[in-house]
């Protein structure tokens, strides 16, 4: 694919939502954080229907410290990997209190440091949270950059790797949130809607799903 056609595609994608963003209820940077680590192995529908019951009296690092983890674990038990997950939540907590007077930091390495956070989680915040223009390359992302033929790659450093040199300088802050929003909705891992899809004569899939 050439650098045109992936101007087209995210010009078109860019048309169709000129303000995509995450579907995580969030109300802080470091709310966004709690839930970007819930969101592991998690729908956004059900991390948010957990959050929303402490977010609101709990959703700073003392509040949630000071809930305490029982209380946190019984919050989220209804999301995949909770016990562990709560455990880190727990420990950032106190790492964002003792190390950065309790904001989360806008930087990779003291994100990357806190438990329960990767690259994926990190490039997410740092995307959502302060506006850095990164590609946090999660399943759907993934499947959609080597499905198109965007970024090809055997994993997802490599396929962040090529994003970060395909995508177009003036779609990069927003390419994060339109490749996963399409990779959910349209170009979904089974029978993609490609009869709906705004960019199928872009696209270099070669088994799209026919016209019905």
């Amino acid at each position: 694919m050439n650098n045109a056609i992936r101007r087209k595609i995210f010009a078109r994608l860019a048309a169709a939502n000129p303000n995509p963003t995450t579907e995580l209820h969030y109300g802080t940077p470091f709310q966004l954080l709690i839930a970007v680590i819930l969101s592991a192995q998690a729908t956004d529908k059900s991390v948010n229907l957990a959050t929303a019951h402490f977010f609101p009296q709990h959703g700073t690092p003392q509040g949630l410290l000071d809930l305490g983890l029982d209380a946190l674990t019984d919050y989220i038990k209804t999301i995949g990997l909770f016990r562990t997950k709560a455990k880190n939540i727990i420990k950032t907590c106190q790492i964002l209190l003792d190390l950065h007077d309790g904001e989360v930091p806008d930087d990779r390495d003291a994100l990357e440091a806190l438990p329960g956070v990767g690259r994926k989680t990190a490039n997410v915040m740092l995307n959502t949270a302060f506006g850095h223009p990164t590609i946090a390359v999660d399943t759907h992302i993934f499947r959609v950059a080597n499905r198109t033929g965007l970024a090809r790659g055997n994993n997802v450093l490599e396929v962040e790797r090529k994003l970060e040199k395909a995508v177009p300088a003036e779609y990069r802050l927003n390419a994060h949130h339109w490749l996963i929003l399409h990779g959910r909705y349209v170009c979904v891992a089974r029978t993609p809607k490609c009869p709906q899809c705004g960019i199928a004569d872009l696209c270099e899939y070669k088994d799209k799903t026919p016209i019905k």
